[in-house]
């Protein structure tokens, strides 16, 4: 997947607010749902099995990330890109709404998580890299995207990490665009979070002067609070691929979920289009890899 178009001025990130703050839904009715598959069988796969043993499927997933992954603690509902994606992935398996218990699980735990057996599946802005493949397995990748800045209006519209030299950037504990930092921008200082909206808050509070993370994810802090906050114009810093973390060895679950994100284009472009797609920026789905 290529970015067609990206933010090419500030004004852009506050003229998509209100569609973006319009576009995360909770959860689905019966008629927005992709359709529960029927008579699944996944000979091979120990985490379909388990699914089924227990009449449910256990998805880890974030709840601070605005229009990928949200919780809403007032109207109790979860929405987002991520979160129909994981739903998506459920219903290919034969689980509805019903059957989906929602794990929030922090970034630096992630891999754990699945190695623990907590859950079968994670979706939430999880990048592909290689150290991660040593413990876990992807599916995907679902998306892409790259490393950008957000930073309070009125701030330097920073082109470069290299701007930030002697700045304090925040970005969520264990992942990738603060490790990138630590191993190739020492004279940035860093803090660190569990929760990217802990970030975003000590932005706000002028405790740290950036925050870092995938772009897809700052659209949306920015989207929320458009007049305090704005998403840097420079290029994006890095690729990053999302893909659905998984149990290592489990191919036949990781084949499932792989051939429904090739064969099932309409449906990614409906759930993008349903959460992302008044954000500024035009993308088309990815070509899935062999993970």
């Amino acid at each position: 997947m290529r970015f067609k178009r990206i933010f090419a001025t500030i004004g852009l990130v506050s003229a998509a607010a209100l569609a973006l703050s319009g576009c995360a839904s909770g959860s689905p009715s019966e008629s927005e749902s992709t359709p529960v598959a029927e008579g699944v069988t996944l000979e091979g796969s120990p985490t379909f099995d388990k699914m089924q043993e227990r009449g449910k499927v256990v998805i880890g997933v974030k709840e601070d990330q605005p229009n990928l992954g949200y919780f809403d603690n007032v109207t109790q509902e979860r929405s987002g890109f991520d979160v129909d994606i994981a739903r998506w992935v459920a219903s290919s398996l034969g689980f509805d709404e019903k059957q989906i218990e929602y794990k929030p699980i922090a970034s630096a735990n992630r891999e754990q998580a699945i190695v623990n057996g907590d859950i079968d599946y994670y979706v939430g802005t999880y990048s592909i890299n290689d150290k991660r493949k040593e413990l876990i397995d992807f599916a995907g990748p679902y998306f892409v995207t790259g490393q950008g800045l957000l930073v309070k209006q009125g701030e330097p519209d920073y082109q470069s990490l290299e701007e930030l030299e002697g700045k304090k950037v925040c970005s969520a504990t264990g992942s990738t665009p603060i490790q990138n930092i630590k191993e190739n921008f020492p004279g940035i200082k860093t803090e660190e979070f569990d929760l990217y909206s802990a970030c975003v808050d000590n932005l706000k509070n002028g405790q740290v002067d950036a925050v870092t993370t995938d772009q897809a994810i700052l659209i949306g802090y920015a989207a929320q609070d458009p007049d305090k906050l704005m998403v840097t114009t420079g290029p994006l810093l890095t690729t990053e691929e999302y893909g659905i973390g998984l149990a290592k060895g489990d191919d036949v679950l990781r084949g499932h979920i792989n051939e429904m994100l090739t064969d099932g284009g309409d449906t990614w472009t409906e759930i993008f289009d349903k959460n992302l797609g008044d954000s500024g920026i035009t993308v088309d789905q990815p070509k899935v890899n062999a993970y």
